[in-house]
């Protein structure tokens, strides 16, 4: 499945983006989807992701109530809404797909099998 990221920008803290995936290829809800981002000179890490079926989510704890995973079976579609944008959460944001993990599954072992190009956020304070 080949996945592509966008929506990233320049927002003020306090602010919102909403990042955006399409996914190609492969029938799209066979995959959990999920969110994974990297700050400069820091280790990639997981944010979040979406079961199959957009059922269960499961977030980082740094996240959790600021922002909020949904996806689009018929449009191909997975999205990260992010609101009360920290400087913290500057990172360049990648989505990516696993065929055989759920939601919760795609947090722990902190990996997919496929990924898309990542997209920027920056948050100034």
């Amino acid at each position: 499945v080949q996945l592509q990221a966008s929506g990233g920008g320049l927002v003020q803290a306090g602010g919102w983006l909403r990042l955006s995936c399409v996914a190609s290829g492969r029938t799209f809800s066979n995959y959990a989807m999920g969110w994974f981002r990297q700050a400069p000179g820091k280790e990639r890490e997981f944010v979040g992701a979406i079961s199959r079926s957009g059922g269960s989510t499961y977030y980082v704890d740094s996240v959790k109530g600021r922002f909020t995973i949904s996806r689009d079976n018929a449009k191909n579609m997975v999205y990260l809404q992010m609101n009360s944008l920290k400087p913290e959460d500057t990172a360049v944001y990648y989505c990516a797909a696993d065929p055989l993990s759920t939601a919760q599954g795609m947090g722990v072992k902190s990996w997919a099998d496929y990924w898309g190009q990542g997209t920027l956020v920056t948050v100034s304070s």
